[in-house]
């Protein structure tokens, strides 16, 4: 393609996790409004007469071409007010929700590869209902057990103010421990029917090129859970007669006949039709129309759902009329916690079971990759996720109860007897964490004295000459090079040293006994760790809801969780990719209709899935020649470190592959290695040999293999394949560039000058390893000799 005298530049960039102003998303001291519904904003850089201005001039192949710089800001979708801060509390709902995206590919035409590959989604689906129950019970302990039942029990000194009269009055108290549990279903279900509309009509893809591969990324087609309102109606329906079995006596009922029975047993048969109709639902993408569960999915129409909810909501509402008074304490409570905590347990240890012999079947579609590409634990990942799912969320459940009750009344008050169980889980838990940390860390420093202060040789290629920039690079790059060799690590032992805490503390449970009394101290620790995580992420919350920019660690949280969407669990976030995908891809395809025009797709960090994504529903409508002025340029991204090795089923590198060679090169990856949230998306195995980086990596043509030697750019970059290895700290100052001192690791990525050299190399303007002399002409670039430019 010649760029001809008119031809421009269209700069879509997208933003990454944290957010980020609309000013520096655009790199403009302000910023307006373009297009957008407000919830996904287009916007452009202003004058200072607030109108939308050009964008900075692109030079590339020895002359200028007129640049326009977009921005697409979704922040407001995953932050800001009560409701999305609210959300955050949701966060083990949200983890055994993205643990379904992380299944192992399921080989096709391999029956005994399908049917555990439907166990395994079945059980998440289990597990994560029983998540749910579990949640709401703990809430049901507190409000009808600490609150109605103990703390306004006649007699009692707890809430002084309300009088003795009032505590005696038939129904009162049934009525202050139910009302509480309508309005936690109420609030649940309100949060769950969010959805996010797309703002303009995009037609869903035909998955005949790259999106195939990818079909199943968020928003690369239109894969909106077709089952999350069936799957909501039964989370909810369960919880709310966990509600009243709690109520009426637990699992072994009410021990009298008449109302109370009567209500008990339409509570079970809600409980476990609900648990028994979770299992059953099969694959939730719509890939597949002959999938299990179909038959329900077509039975679970609005009025059936209404139908349903409504009959459980009716059970809960009637207790005060069938246990119009409460005794000093309510029986039902710790029967019920137990066992909805043992069916969990199990869901999740079945799984773990069921996902080995699956993850030995996929291995074939990743064995021949080297074991930096292969999917963290085996393809195994998913259910250490759904475990952490369980005990953070009985975790926090735990710690809501511990905080009331010292709120209320302390010792007056009276806990169920597994929460003696839980404090000594997160004691020992604790104390195994402080055990593995020194481990870890003596581990580190024994390496790190092993390696004395040895340059990596990357470091030694890309600062040569400039000892400073390299020490501070060396150290920055090692630091990088850990985090995310052991992130996958991390998760793993975290969620083994809960796992452990959980069966070490078990023993004396199981046998009905009460924690020993050497255990006291660990219980005293793990009481306090659950206090903590209680109050400080219900501080999280307030704060994130009234000051939503000081408060964005929780928003970071949502920005990874809700990218994916509603499959196992309902009651979480919607995702928001599904709305940002189709609105880039359409933005970019009004673009396209004009044929002088050109259009970058650029994403850091998150972002970077989401134009990944959005490049692939492109490429399934554009004509040959709309595609061949379709560019990607990514930076700081994940794609081939995390996400291709947490979700190998969605994320595959035979789609990425694919995805590079229709761009025909013109996907530009800019990677520092300083960056622990980033690196290389095209190339791997990466080494230094005879003065040149080499490494095998994805080719123009769309397949594999060994590379060209990387060559060094005017701007101090070394180019392999497809990404552009930046110096950090950078080179220059450039005369015309704002400067960014110091390493900057994983921020102002497009302060760099490779920024602009990548976006005019994914626009076909330029070759990354060719660079234009005034004198001399067009000269390709033999390697770190022609670094200087």
């Amino acid at each position: 393609m010649i760029p001809g005298p008119d031809t421009r530049v269209i700069e879509l960039r997208v933003h990454g996790i944290l957010g980020t102003t609309p000013e520096q998303l655009v790199d403009a001291v302000a910023a307006v409004d373009v297009a957008g519904d407000g919830a996904g904003r287009i916007v452009r850089p202003a004058d200072r007469l607030r109108r939308p201005a050009p964008g900075p001039v692109l030079k590339a192949d020895g002359r200028p071409h007129p640049r326009t710089l977009e921005g697409y800001v979704w922040g407001g979708l995953t932050s800001g007010g009560w409701a999305k801060a609210i959300w955050a509390l949701l966060f083990p709902f949200s983890l055994a929700n993205v643990s379904s995206w992380m299944l192992p590919p399921v080989p096709e035409g391999n029956r005994v590869a399908s049917v555990l590959g439907a166990s395994c989604r079945g059980l998440l689906r289990l597990a994560a209902a029983l998540l749910t129950v579990l949640l709401v019970a703990q809430l049901a302990a507190v409000s009808l057990d600490l609150f109605a039942t103990q703390c306004l029990a006649p007699g009692s000194g707890c809430l002084g103010v309300i009088p003795q009269w009032l505590r005696g009055t038939a129904a009162v108290r049934p009525v202050f421990g139910v009302v509480p549990m309508l309005l936690v279903v109420f609030v649940l279900r309100k949060l769950s029917t969010v959805n996010w509309s797309v703002d303009v009509d995009v037609p869903t893809p035909v998955s005949t090129g790259p999106a195939r591969l990818l079909a199943k990324m968020p928003g690369a087609n239109k894969i909106a859970d077709p089952d999350a309102p069936a799957l909501r109606t039964l989370h909810l329906t369960a919880a709310l007669a966990t509600v009243t079995l709690i109520a009426l006596g637990g699992p072994a009922g009410p021990g009298r006949g008449g109302l109370p029975t009567a209500s008990w047993l339409v509570a079970v048969v809600l409980l476990v039709g609900s648990l028994l109709l979770a299992l059953v639902f099969g694959d939730p993408t719509g890939a597949r129309p002959g999938r299990a569960g179909r038959w329900l999915l077509a039975a679970m129409s609005p009025v059936p759902r209404r139908v349903l909810l409504g009959l459980a909501a009716l059970t809960v509402a009637s207790v005060p009329a069938v246990q119009p008074h409460l005794g000093a304490t309510l029986p039902g409570t710790d029967p019920t916690l137990t066992v909805v905590t043992i069916a969990l347990g199990g869901a999740c240890g079945v799984l773990g079971l069921l996902l080995v012999p699956a993850a030995l079947l996929a291995r074939p579609a990743w064995s021949a990759q080297p074991v930096e590409l292969r999917p963290w634990a085996g393809g195994w990942l998913a259910a250490p996720f759904m475990t952490l799912a369980a005990l953070l969320g009985g975790g926090f459940g735990a710690g809501v109860a511990i905080t009331v009750r010292q709120t209320l009344g302390g010792a007056l008050l009276s806990l169920p007897h597994g929460y003696a169980f839980v404090t000594l889980v997160w004691g020992v838990a604790g104390t195994l964490a402080v055990v593995v940390l020194l481990v870890v860390l003596a581990v580190m420093g024994v390496r790190r004295l092993g390696s004395g202060e040895r340059v990596p040789e990357e470091v030694a290629l890309l600062h040569s000459d400039r000892p400073t920039d390299t020490k501070q690079a060396a150290d920055a790059w090692r630091t990088a090079n850990w985090e995310r060799g052991h992130a996958h690590h991390v998760l793993l032992t975290l969620t083994g040293v809960l796992a452990a805490g959980a069966i070490v503390s078990s023993v004396p449970w199981r046998e009905g006994f009460l924690p020993p009394a050497w255990a006291q101290p660990l219980s005293g620790l793990g009481l306090a760790a659950l206090a903590l995580l209680a109050a400080w992420l219900l501080r999280e919350v307030y704060s994130a809801a009234r000051q939503p920019d000081s408060a964005r660690r929780l928003g970071g949280l949502s920005d990874l969780a809700c990218f994916w969407p509603r499959e196992s669990h309902p009651v979480v976030p919607p995702c928001y990719a599904l709305k940002v995908v189709p609105e880039v891809a359409a933005r970019a395809a009004h673009y396209l209709a004009d044929p002088n025009t050109r259009v970058v797709l650029a994403g850091t960090s998150q972002g970077s899935a989401i134009t990944v994504a959005a490049a692939a529903r492109l490429l399934d409508g554009l004509s040959p020649a709309e595609a061949q002025r379709l560019g990607v340029v990514v930076a700081s991204s994940p794609l081939q470190w995390a996400y291709a090795r947490m979700f190998p089923a969605v994320i595959s590198h035979a789609g990425l592959s694919e995805l590079f060679g229709d761009l025909g090169g013109r996907w530009r990856t800019l990677a520092r290695g300083t960056d622990p949230a980033g690196g290389g998306t095209s190339t791997w195995r990466r080494q230094v040999f005879d003065g040149r980086l080499i490494g095998v990596g994805y080719r123009e043509d769309g397949t594999t293999g060994a590379l060209p030697p990387a060559v060094a750019g005017p701007t101090g970059a070394l180019v392999l394949g497809g990404d552009h290895w930046l110096p950090d700290p950078q080179c220059g100052p450039f005369a015309g560039r704002r400067w960014a001192p110091g390493v900057q690791r994983q921020q102002d990525y497009y302060s760099d000058p490779e920024w602009d050299r990548a976006i005019a190399c994914a626009a076909g303007l330029e070759s990354p390893t060719e660079v234009r002399d005034e004198q001399h002409g067009v000269f390709r670039l033999p390697g770190r000799d022609a670094a200087t430019g």
